[in-house]
Parts: structure tokens; sequence; C-alpha cells
């Protein structure tokens, strides 16, 4: 199966029928930590605020983002976007995002939202029911951090190794390991689902 009932949640949300109740948030990394800036070279010009990194990791407590380069506005993490370019890697909760380029806002001294985008940016997280990979591209993905939440959109594409789905937009939720699927507002995109039967156990 693919998913868990992940199959039969994006088929509910296709087909405009609301999913029946979930479990609440699983509870995520503690990233109360201070944000650390490791990096290779650093420039920064006074004139226009701004600092350069190269060969760069930042990271706040589970979370971890490294890049060939990053830009920021100044080094307050109050209200801020980095920009990240190059081999940019980005941890997640049990796997991690993998792009050409990303933006990364800081809000309140928090990490809250890395968005990524390549040709394709994908996406891997080891699934804790089974210990199998779940997989996925897109031409951009948006990693919530505070919710859990991972939205592959522009031709996406989401799969457990055997079994796929693929369609304009699809949300995942790395926590309850659910996968959410249908169509944007005004537009008939469908949902491909592919389902490839497991071989028999063999008998006793």
């Amino acid at each position: 199966m693919l998913f868990a009932g992940a199959l039969l949640c994006a088929v509910a949300i296709a087909q405009g029928v609301e999913p029946g109740p979930k479990p609440g948030p699983k509870p995520g990394p503690n990233r109360s930590a201070d944000v650390s800036v490791d990096a290779a070279f650093s420039e920064v010009d006074y004139r226009s605020n701004t600092v350069f990194f190269r060969d760069v990791v930042v990271s706040q407590g589970g979370m971890r983002v490294a890049a060939d380069e990053a830009r920021a506005t100044g080094l307050n993490f109050d209200n801020a976007t980095w920009t990240f370019n190059g081999n940019v890697r980005i941890a997640v909760e049990g796997g991690g995002l993998t792009s050409s380029s990303a933006r990364v806002d800081f809000r309140g001294n928090r990490m809250t939202l890395a968005t990524v985008t390549g040709t394709p940016a994908q996406f891997e997280q080891q699934r804790s029911v089974d210990g199998s990979m779940a997989r996925g591209r897109a031409g951009s993905i948006q990693y919530q951090v505070d919710a859990g939440v991972v939205t592959l959109s522009n031709e996406a594409w989401l799969s457990d190794g055997r079994n796929e789905i693929s369609g304009q937009v699809l949300v995942y939720n790395i926590r309850d390991q659910q996968v959410r699927a249908g169509p944007q507002p005004g537009q008939s995109d469908r949902v491909r689902i592919t389902i490839r039967p497991g071989e028999s156990a063999p008998a006793p």
C-alpha cells in the first residue's frame, strides 16, 4: 500500500469527499535553539547590509540547510529571507530535500518555511511503518516546518518505491505520512495513481 491509507485519502479529496477523522498532529523537532551559521567564506557589504557565504551550513535544532552559496540581508533572524544556490540540501524530519536553489524564511528567530526549486527538486523520507523510502519530485517543493507538511507542485510525483501517485499538486504530511492530492481551484487536472501488487507470500 502507498503510505498506509494515503491512496484512499487522495482519491477521496480528488472526488471532493472529505476524508475521515485523523489523529492529532505529532510533535515536530525542537527548534528553540540558536541559529548556527558555518561557512568556508563570508563577505559583508555594510552599504547594502547584505551577507554572502560560500560552502555554508545553517542549522537550528533538527533543521539544517547546506549549499554552495547563500545570501542574506544582515544576520537578523527575526524577519529575514535567505537564498541558497548550488547543491542545496535541506534536512527534514526523517529525510531531506535537494535542489539547485532554495529560499528559507525566518520569522521570530525560527525557520518557518523552505521553498526549493529545480529540474526537478526532490524529496525523500524514510517511512516509520516499514522502513521503506518515500520519494518525490516536482518543479517546486514547499516545506512548512511547524506543520511538518511538504507541498509538491508543478508536475509532482510521489512514490514509496513500488506504488506511485502524480498530479499538479501533492501535499504530504511527513509526520502522519499521508498524502493528499487534487486539482487546484479553477483547474481540471486529474490525479494519476499506479498501484503495483506485491509478490504473493510463499506457501507454508
